[in-house]
């Protein structure tokens, strides 16, 4: 097998990405699928982060939580991402990796409180890290705390993982003449509008030169392939 084109990388998962075809929570199926790609990658030998989102679990109180305080309602946003590390560690659990989740805000009898020296002995070890509750603070979203993670961990690049197998010209289920961008900068990307992230997070990575590497989750064995360094999503860089 020839050698990974990384020896440490940050991914980022959407809560969404968990349900599945479900409307909301967590898709047993889908969550042990994505689990066995990301076992293959830590037995290659690659250093893994993991952020994860919230939206799967917050989908279903979004109702209720119109007209709530921004701050309450990212700080329930934050508890859900906990549920979802939760879940992915256990399901690691069962494929035989370690796994170790740290959360931006304490619940220490719950999760490890997010210490970074700890979190780079953990994936010096081979552990697989996932860091819950966002960065901590209400108005930041979970792709900036990938950014802000990636940056402190010395991450080579942030994985970006979408329902899409890269970053189009044109939204492809619109305009099907719409094509994927095998790489591109940041300032092109901004310049044309591409919603690779949330503005915070874009800029965050494109000051820390910190490429983005956006691919599909659904798409079998592609996670692999980003990781061996293969013509696979998009990759915006400097």
């Amino acid at each position: 097998m020839s050698k990974p084109a990384y020896k440490r990388v940050l991914l980022k998962l959407s809560g969404e990405a968990l349900m599945g075809d479900d409307a909301y929570g967590i898709n047993r199926a889908t969550i042990e699928r994505m689990v066995a790609d990301i076992a293959e990658v830590a037995k290659s030998g690659v250093e893994l982060a993991v952020v994860i989102g919230g939206g799967n679990i917050f989908r279903g109180v979004a109702p209720g939580a119109q007209g709530m305080d921004r701050a309450t309602a990212d700080y329930m946003g934050m508890l859900a991402t906990v549920m979802n590390a939760l879940a992915l560690a256990d399901a690691m659990r069962h494929v035989g990796i370690v796994a170790r989740v740290m959360s931006a805000i304490g619940i220490e009898q719950v999760v490890e409180p997010y210490v970074r020296p700890k979190a780079l002995q953990y994936l010096e070890e081979g552990k697989v890290v996932i860091f819950a509750a966002g960065t901590g603070n209400p108005f930041f979203t979970t792709d900036t705390a990938a950014a802000l993670r990636g940056s402190e961990i010395g991450a080579e690049i942030v994985l970006k993982a979408t329902k899409v197998d890269g970053v189009y010209t044109a939204d492809p289920k619109k305009d099907p003449s719409a094509t994927r961008y095998e790489s591109i900068n940041f300032d092109e990307a901004i310049a044309k509008h591409l919603q690779v992230m949330d503005a915070t997070a874009f800029a965050l990575c494109r000051d820390q030169k910190l490429p983005i590497k956006v691919f599909s989750i659904v798409k079998p064995g592609a996670l692999m392939r980003v990781v061996m360094g293969e013509d696979e999503g998009t990759l915006v860089h400097v």
